[in-house]
């Protein structure tokens, strides 16, 4: 039983005695949000893929995937020691390694500085100066832009949207040297994809995230109309956005059967969700995003020309 609060007035969290211990392995896995990392290391890896010209050479992926990862860790982490206090105040977040007292502020500050700083060196190192360039802006963005503007504007979606977008685009800079409309089209299916999967996650922790003081698109929006339409509006987008690789023959005929699919039940779901406006059909709209998109990943690179 936890025999200290943690208030958001203290100037860090406090240590918590009794508090549930974990593994150190755990805790740095939940530092670095190991399974938006694992996302990350997916589209990096099939943004590779689709800009390799010839044979792929799978140390060159290792490379861009691993140094990917560093970056993607390391921005994670300064994410969480930036949101210490605010993660306090949410129940869905309190228990991560700071505001739980299981980790120190500024050992979480170390590891993400030295993640950040490893993953872009190892970069330009071992592929070429572009990724490098792109993930040191992700890390720029999604912790000196998205995170502070969380408090200050529902744009921080958008804003966050972008660093998110990056890693299939650090692959193919690191798989061609260059950036061309097939990197630029990654990054828009990316980019759109994540309105939607985060419009239902905020509706459904909305109080949530107004207890932080985070300014979301679902704050005051208790039927969830607000939510849903934005969703529908990016499920369009993202449908037609979708069939650009095919249009640049970056794949064949079948990954557009694929996605009209996947699309159409993304959009149907959205829909649902603005016609019913319940907390069910927020979270099948979510689980449906997080289906959709290995999904459409796999589509890519099975259909690859």
């Amino acid at each position: 039983m936890r025999t200290a609060a943690i208030s958001s007035t203290n100037v860090e969290p406090a240590v918590l005695e009794g508090a549930t211990r974990r593994r150190p392995g755990s805790d740095f896995a939940e530092l670095v949000k190991a399974r938006l990392t694992l996302l990350v290391l997916l589209t990096t890896a099939v943004g590779f893929y689709l800009g390799a010209a010839g044979p792929i050479s799978y140390v060159a992926l290792f490379h861009a995937v691993f140094g990917t990862a560093l970056a993607a860790a390391g921005a994670s982490a300064l994410n969480q020691w930036w949101e210490r206090r605010l993660d306090a105040l949410m129940l869905r977040t309190r228990d991560r390694p700071i505001p739980a007292g299981r980790m120190l502020p500024r050992s979480a500050l170390i590891v993400g500085g030295l993640l950040g700083i490893a993953g872009v060196t190892y970069l330009t190192m071992t592929t070429n100066r572009l990724s490098a360039v792109l993930a040191g802006l992700t890390i720029a963005i999604y912790v000196f832009a998205y995170t502070p503007l969380k408090r200050i504007s529902t744009a921080n979606t958008l804003v966050g949207a972008i660093p998110g977008a990056l890693p299939p685009m650090i692959g193919w800079a690191a798989a061609s040297g260059h950036l061309d409309l097939g990197a630029w089209s990654l990054f828009a299916i990316l980019f759109l994809w994540q309105m939607p999967h985060f419009f239902a996650i905020a509706w459904m922790y909305r109080e949530d995230y107004a207890r932080a003081g985070f300014q979301m698109v679902s704050k005051d929006d208790e039927t969830g109309k607000r939510s849903a339409s934005q969703s529908v509006f990016f499920c369009m987008a993202l449908l037609l956005v979708s069939g650009i690789p095919a249009y640049l023959r970056i794949v064949n005929s079948w990954y557009l059967l694929v996605e009209v699919i996947l699309n159409g039940l993304f959009l149907f779901m959205a829909m649902r969700f603005l016609r019913t406006q319940t907390l069910a059909d927020a979270r099948k709209l979510f689980l449906t995003s997080i289906a959709y998109l290995p999904l459409l990943l796999l589509g890519l690179v099975l259909t690859k020309s």
